[in-house]
């Protein structure tokens, strides 16, 4: 059926929109049960484990703790040479959950994955679910695109939860670092000239970059916290500890932006002769681009399942790490919505919704439709070639 027949098509979407409400109550469950035990950046071993139990249930052959990351994984069911992947999220927010919905995230991904497998055989599909941890942190994404676990995907999909339903929107470029600043201590009362003051240093810098703000170009944002400013108040601090990030609306552009960030922190061990130590922390997210025959499927698909889907084509939306899927091959990231009250996400309000009605039935709209997207993929002779043109293109060019 890799042509496509239109009747044949039909069938195959009565099938995954049948496969997907058949698998219903598990995927709510799953959604829950990750929101009721949310775990932080590669430390998602539950969550980890029970889409992995649920996928190896429905048949999927399953491999876990790929790419050298223990709660990463993929299960893959099909032997078509058209591969296409879902991406899987899972990592929750220190203190707040899953306050970026990432429980729907997961079980949406999850379902898209077992309601195309139902159809693999016919289209010519192999199906991937790649399980992608830390994507509040490190970048699981970035990782696993590193260590080849992307290799043979044509094209990758996900679902984010938010308020509303959206398309199109591209991403913040975002890179982090740790930085530390290491001076010399001292009584701060009997003797202070004789200490090198660290947290002075990060004093500075962060007020060199509060006055950078006004010099940086449309869209370019930096942010951070001061994780340690010494140990006792009467003592000058001899170390300070932040993690700072930069974001710009493109990888070229975030390389020039975190240059003149750089020189801010640079300022202040110049200025107070306190050592300087800066660590990239995880991986750089690059950009969001948003593959638009993919968009239009998308947006045909969520419409036949009654929802609105607003298009933000030209806005930008935080950032994520499926932005540097995106750079490599095909992919979507649209927003799949329920109500939250106006909550917005990364708030603990935003959290408390994600459990509701809206949101369990965000999940299964958001399988469905991404697993619509997958068939209209494979029963198109043209987006096949498309797709494997640039897969082999991808290959030949490594």
């Amino acid at each position: 059926m890799t042509g496509g027949a239109h009747g044949d098509l039909d069938e195959a979407r009565h099938a995954v929109t049948s496969t997907v409400r058949f698998w219903g109550d598990r995927l709510v469950g799953l959604s829950h049960s990750l929101h009721d035990e949310p775990e932080t950046a590669l430390h998602e071993h539950r969550s980890a484990a029970k889409i992995a139990d649920l996928l190896a249930e429905a048949g999927f052959e399953v491999s876990r703790g790929v790419g050298e990351l223990p709660t990463a994984l993929v299960a893959s069911h099909g032997t078509g040479e058209l591969v296409l992947g879902f991406c899987a999220e899972y990592d929750a927010l220190p203190g707040i959950g899953h306050a970026c919905g990432h429980n729907v995230n997961g079980a949406a991904a999850v379902g898209a994955a077992l309601g195309l497998a139902v159809v693999a055989d016919e289209l010519g599909l192999t199906v991937k679910l790649i399980g992608t941890p830390a994507e509040e942190d490190i970048g699981g994404k970035a990782l696993l695109l590193k260590a080849g676990v992307f290799d043979d995907v044509a094209a990758a999909m996900m679902v984010h939860a938010a308020p509303d339903d959206s398309v199109g929107a591209s991403s913040l470029a975002i890179g982090a670092w740790d930085l530390t600043y290491t001076g010399t201590p001292a009584h701060a009362a009997v003797a202070p000239w004789e200490g090198v003051n660290a947290l002075d240093a990060m004093a500075l810098a962060h007020t060199a970059i509060g006055l950078l703000r006004q010099q940086l170009p449309p869209g370019a944002l930096v942010h951070g916290i001061v994780t340690e400013g010494g140990q006792a108040v009467n003592v000058i601090p001899a170390r300070t500890r932040a993690r700072y990030e930069v974001r710009a609306p493109s990888l070229e552009l975030l390389s020039e932006v975190r240059e003149r960030v750089r020189a801010c922190f640079e300022a202040g061990a110049l200025a107070t002769g306190a050592a300087l130590e800066l660590r990239p922390h995880g991986q750089d997210f690059a950009e969001l681009r948003q593959d638009p025959y993919m968009t239009e499927a998308y947006v045909r698909a969520a419409r036949g399942l009654g929802r609105t889907v607003t298009s933000r084509q030209g806005e930008t939306l935080a950032s994520t790490d499926m932005g540097n899927v995106s750079c490599l091959l095909p992919a979507i990231h649209p927003t799949i919505g329920y109500d939250t009250a106006g909550a917005r996400q990364h708030t603990p309000e935003f959290t408390a919704h994600g459990k509701s009605p809206g949101a369990d039935r965000a999940i299964l709209d958001g399988a469905t439709a991404l697993a619509l997207v997958g068939a209209d993929l494979a029963a198109s002779a043209e987006q096949r070639r498309r797709l494997l043109a640039g897969l082999a293109e991808r290959r030949a060019g490594r």
